[in-house]
């Protein structure tokens, strides 16, 4: 089956009126479709949906699915109810965040969509780890594409990708998304990751991690951390000088003083709230403190 991230994709939502691509690792589907702020009001209303169909999918089937992927991941998954979405990690030896799978079971199979550009290298140690067990791992990315609202995401046939979205009432875009997502202070990989990340740092540790299963890769480093209580980061939520006509931008030094504590991983303009950001600061980072965000003025909020 083609590998829809070896090839340029180009979402047939793009054509309607007013569709502007956005950039990488986003491309292939719509930043926004010309009233970015009126998206956002939409999507809180939930009178729109967000097309998310450049996402990797994968499909793993096989009646050792759930106790499989219960070994390999943070995640507790083995009674997973069916229909019902959850959050998994893939951890290094040493605890520290490789891969981060939104999964679904739909009583047969597993779904779970990845972030673009990380499927292959999963594929690769998903495979690599099957030995025995009684799996197929298939990407799917060809015949499945990935919708979602404020709330949450669904997995949909790409055929029906235009009737789903056309269904929903309105289309909003990832520029409208991501400033939801900061503003719930939901992370992603690969913003708010880096080689380091635990997910003790980045709020993962709530909704990714079970700490009461068996075994799995990076489990010491996780069960130490939660122990110790003692994350060398932690993701503060920032609101950033609104009259400064930029954004600062992904990895853009967080500073105190004249002195480094951060990086910024995601800043977005919300409907409400303004320009806000997140970013990956030092622990010890008083929460009075004032900082500059790639140059901008901010401060923290709890």
């Amino acid at each position: 089956m083609t590998d829809i991230a070896t090839v340029t994709y180009r979402s047939p939502l793009l054509d309607r009126p007013g569709a502007v691509e956005a950039e990488a690792p986003d491309s292939g589907v719509a930043a926004h479709y010309g009233e970015p702020s009126a998206e956002q009001r939409a999507l809180v209303a939930g009178t729109a949906v967000v097309d998310l169909s450049h996402r990797p999918v994968l499909r793993v089937a096989g009646e050792d699915r759930l106790s499989w992927l219960h070994s390999l991941t943070s995640q507790h998954v083995a009674a997973l109810i069916p229909g019902l979405p959850t959050d998994a990690l893939i951890l290094s030896p040493h605890g520290h965040v490789e891969h981060h799978l939104q999964l679904v079971d739909d009583g047969t199979a597993v779904l779970a969509h990845v972030e673009p550009g990380t499927l292959e290298p999963l594929l690769a140690y998903l495979e690599s780890m099957r030995f025995w067990n009684k799996v197929d791992v298939e990407d799917v990315t060809s015949s499945h594409a990935v919708i979602a609202d404020a709330v949450g995401w669904r997995i949909v046939p790409r055929e029906r990708l235009v009737a789903e979205a056309e269904g929903a009432g309105s289309l909003a875009g990832t520029w409208a998304y991501e400033a939801l997502r900061v503003e719930a202070r939901r992370p992603r990989l690969g913003f708010e990751t880096d080689h380091r990340t635990i997910p003790h740092e980045i709020g993962w540790l709530e909704t990714a991690v079970h700490l009461d299963k068996g075994c799995y890769r990076g489990q010491e480093t996780v069960a130490r951390v939660h122990n110790l209580g003692r994350p060398p980061r932690r993701l503060a939520f920032l609101h950033l000088d609104g009259s400064v006509d930029h954004l600062p931008a992904h990895g853009d030094p967080v500073e105190v003083d004249g002195r480094q504590i951060g990086f910024v991983t995601t800043a977005a303009r919300h409907h409400e709230l303004g320009p806000i950001a997140l970013a990956l600061v030092k622990r010890s980072t008083p929460e009075d403190a004032a900082l500059l965000a790639g140059g901008v003025a901010a401060s923290q909020d709890d």
